[in-house]
């Protein structure tokens, strides 16, 4: 995937690649430097397969990393520096880095994490800053400025499609980080689909919001820089603050935004986007968990010019497998928005518990192959094994497929539509219930800014108690008899939540997605760096409303709110 950056820094060097907080970087530069940094890598003893960590925040040296890690023919390892030093650890542990490139103020992390970690050996460490910080510890092997000392010209590379390019960790059931690897190749048919698709040109200027950590990334980077655009890193900072988020948006002149769903619920809970606002703007894509219906005709309701695309995929299939873009601006905010059909070169299988294909408008669960496949997880077979499949009917008996653990339907159009996580259907009370189902008719409240819905286990008859977290429209109150009633409209009765929670916001996690992890320990009432405070029961025969509990609680400031009676 270099190659094409090199490709697009030889024919317009002077053209800008990158833009951040004012500076620029051009092609040229970026070619150069990244070459020199190759060079580097490859004289201090990193070869081809071995890992590198990456601990910065979302700067240029860290798109210059990336590709002077894979210009030394090695596998990058995006590092978090907000996480914990435990986390940090297991990740270097896991991954065994030959080096770590390290930038910003990230000194103490880094020490930290060496610190917890028990290592087999010593890494290197590069600070891509012209001088380490003060005191650093351990002593760094080299810093920005002993690049001027390599070449320039591009390291010759032995690297194939097959081969690794970068690890991925994302968050394990037993609590340890799993390592996701992505192939040269996988990236390469994503990023040639996504160009061809969405048209990219010389021309664009493409936003880079996620964090580099987040497989998102991988698209926006190397899907801009392989075309020639521009890339505007998206300052970390700007965002939970929807007013300059759409102040950047104008600024840039952007022409495509790609974000999680809650980045465009928060810009709507505060109606940031002005009618025909962004004219420069042609597409606006979004992935990484479903999009309330109202979100999405709060935005083309305002940008008429623009398209609008949902794309899923696990990072495991290499970011996107399927793609739906909207060809109206939904009548009814019940509408679900479907997550479509699949990319070039992705299959999506619709499969039973036998492993056997559903017919259409029945739920299963979705299997998906094809040439975006992950190898697996790094260093762990068993994992790995579990997760991808022996293809069933295949010709090839190497061929595979990954377990998503997504439900869905394919409705009679051949579309998919996401129907929850297999892990997220409950019985309750003796019925089968889909919380997904749940949270859509939530999505179309219109008096709801967002909401979760999840399930925790009960020792009483029903099995599982529904559980429900909300956060009022901006600017506008419903009462719980109010909510409910809206709800108990669009389901039926044992769908309806046990339990309801007013936020004031959901908390998020570092990928921006709904912490629901977070939510479940606030309602069982445990510790989890949150006040503990009481939830609000809902009605039953037995337990009429009027005695009911509302609660006001603030996840961005911990403290109880006020308890009053609806």
């Amino acid at each position: 995937m270099q190659h094409g950056v090199i490709a697009q820094a030889n024919a317009r060097p002077e053209a800008w690649a990158l833009a951040f907080k004012g500076t620029r970087m051009t092609y040229g530069a970026l070619e150069e430097t990244s070459n020199r940094l190759g060079h580097l890598l490859k004289d201090a003893g990193c070869g081809r397969g071995d890992r590198v960590g990456l601990l910065m925040p979302k700067m240029p040296a860290a798109i210059v990393a990336m590709l002077g890690v894979l210009k030394a023919d090695a596998i990058y390892v995006p590092m978090d520096p907000a996480s914990p030093a435990e986390r940090q650890a297991r990740v270097l542990e896991i991954s065994d880095c030959r080096c770590i490139l390290a930038a910003g103020p990230v000194g103490p992390a880094l020490h930290d994490a060496l610190a917890a970690a028990t290592l087999r050996q010593q890494p290197i460490i590069g600070w891509l800053d012209d001088s380490p910080p003060p005191q650093a510890t351990p002593a760094p092997a080299f810093c920005l400025r002993d690049l001027a000392a390599f070449a320039a010209t591009c390291p010759v590379s032995a690297n194939g499609g097959d081969d690794v390019a970068h690890i991925l960790f994302t968050s394990g059931s037993t609590g340890l980080p799993k390592g996701v690897m992505i192939s040269h190749g996988a990236v390469v048919n994503l990023i040639e689909w996504g160009r061809a698709y969405f048209g990219i040109t010389r021309t664009d200027r493409v936003s880079q919001h996620p964090p580099l950590r987040f497989d998102v990334s991988t698209f926006d980077i190397f899907g801009t820089l392989c075309s020639g655009a521009e890339l505007h890193l998206v300052p970390a900072e700007l965002n939970l603050l929807p007013h300059k988020l759409a102040q950047f948006i104008r600024d840039a002149r952007l022409t495509q935004w790609f974000s999680v769903p809650s980045v465009l619920n928060l810009m709507t809970n505060f109606d940031v986007v002005r009618q025909d606002d962004f004219p420069a703007l042609r597409e606006v894509l979004f992935a990484g968990e479903a999009i309330p219906t109202p979100t999405v005709i709060h935005w083309m309701r305002r940008l008429p010019h623009v398209r609008f695309t949902n794309l899923y995929g696990p990072t495991e299939t290499t970011i996107v497998s399927s793609y739906y873009s909207l060809p109206r601006c939904p009548s009814d905010e019940r509408e679900p928005i479907p997550i479509g059909t699949a990319c070039a070169g992705e299959e999506l299988l619709v499969l039973d518990d036998q492993l056997q294909p559903v017919v259409d408008n029945e739920i299963g669960e979705l299997y998906i192959r094809g040439v975006g496949l992950s190898p697996g997880y790094w260093r762990d077979p068993e994992k790995t094994q579990r997760a991808f499949l022996p293809c069933p009917g295949a010709t090839d008996p190497g061929e595979r497929m990954y377990k998503t653990g997504d439900l869905v339907r394919r409705s009679s159009d051949g579309l998919l539509h996401f129907v929850g996580r297999a892990d997220t259907q409950i019985k309750s009370r003796g019925y089968r219930i889909e919380l997904g189902e749940i949270e859509a008719a939530l999505h179309a409240v219109s008096d709801l800014q967002e909401s979760a819905v999840l399930a925790i286990k009960s020792e009483g008859f029903e099995g599982w108690l529904i559980c429900c977290a909300y956060v009022p429209a901006a600017g506008r109150t419903i009462s719980l008899v109010e909510l409910r009633k809206r709800v108990a409209a669009l389901v039926p009765g044992y769908m309806i939540p046990a339990r309801w929670l007013c936020l004031d916001v959901l908390p998020k996690n570092e990928n921006g997605k709904i912490d629901r992890p977070v939510l479940r320990n606030h309602f069982l009432g445990a510790e989890a760096g949150l006040a503990t405070s009481r939830t609000e029961e809902a009605p039953t025969e037995e337990a009429p409303l009027a005695g009911a509990l509302h609660e006001t609680h603030n996840m961005m400031n911990p403290h109880p709110g006020r308890m009053a009676s609806d």
